[in-house]
């Protein structure tokens, strides 16, 4: 999406707990990504780390325990104008967190993409002219 919109953005994700560190993501990701013709299959987990403070303008979590885990970690780093909920982006103040299809069907899987992908249009639309590379 960013490049598509000549963007010079850089984009990670990151997870506050420990397990899956390594792993690539979860193969019905990879099967809803693969139907979006977006390869995710080189990808691995890695823990969010307190120099993501320092390399990222904006971070967001995905779910209210993550934002929590988060401002934890950062402490007195913690700034809410940098470090939101994702799905605040498109339903403003709203606290929603993004449903983890983990142990449902794939189907799941399908519906957190749209998601995704309509927050990831807003905050592009958002954040197109303040944040150039």
């Amino acid at each position: 999406m960013i490049r598509r919109e000549n963007l010079n953005w850089t984009i990670a994700s990151a997870g506050t707990e420990h397990y899956h560190i390594g792993e690539a993501p979860h193969v019905f990701s990879q099967n809803v990504c693969r139907r979006n013709q977006i390869d995710i299959s080189g990808q691995r987990a890695r823990h969010f780390s307190l120099s993501d403070l320092d390399h990222y303008d904006k971070i967001y979590a995905m779910s209210v325990d993550v934002l929590d885990r988060i401002a934890f970690m950062s402490a007195d780093r913690f700034d809410p104008l940098k470090i939101s909920l994702f799905l605040n982006e498109l339903y403003p103040a709203s606290n929603r967190s993004v449903p983890d299809p983990w142990y449902g069907p794939e189907e799941g899987y399908d519906d957190v993409y749209r998601m995704i992908e309509k927050t990831c249009k807003a905050i592009v639309q958002k954040y197109r002219h303040t944040y150039i590379g």
